[in-house]
């Protein structure tokens, strides 16, 4: 039976996919501890992480020589960003493309030279 439930990622998780995304070809969990800055997190804490990620489907790992496990992310950040922008733009606007911009436009105070750059991206042909 397939899982079509749809995850969200927990900040801690956002920040070891962070580190995955960064990695062509995966990583161990010491690879990934070796990103996090001082002090590090345990080893089973990041192992522990790499689990919850395989169930929620946002990881999977290939075995190598022995036991160790190299993960590697089953969607890039591009599609996970698409994903929560469409849920928020459901959850929160509707569906509504125009009041999730206009929320966006002011809450983050664009300038006229962003909301240019944004119609100039809009008119762009597709590359």
């Amino acid at each position: 039976m397939k899982d079509n439930k749809t995850y969200t990622l927990t900040k801690a998780e956002i920040q070891i996919m962070n580190i995955l995304w960064d990695m062509p070809g995966g990583g161990c969990v010491h690879d990934i501890i070796a990103h996090y800055d001082e002090p590090k997190p345990a080893y089973t804490t990041i192992a522990t992480f790499m689990k919850i990620l395989q169930n929620k489907k946002f990881v999977e790992y290939r075995k190598t020589n022995g036991k160790t496990h190299i993960y590697y992310p089953l969607m890039t950040k591009e599609e996970y960003t698409r994903q929560v922008m469409a849920e928020v733009k459901e959850n929160f606007f509707g569906g509504c493309k125009s009041s999730f911009l206009k929320f966006f436009a002011r809450e983050e105070k664009l300038t006229q030279d962003d909301v240019q750059e944004l119609i100039n991206m809009i008119n762009e042909p597709n590359q």
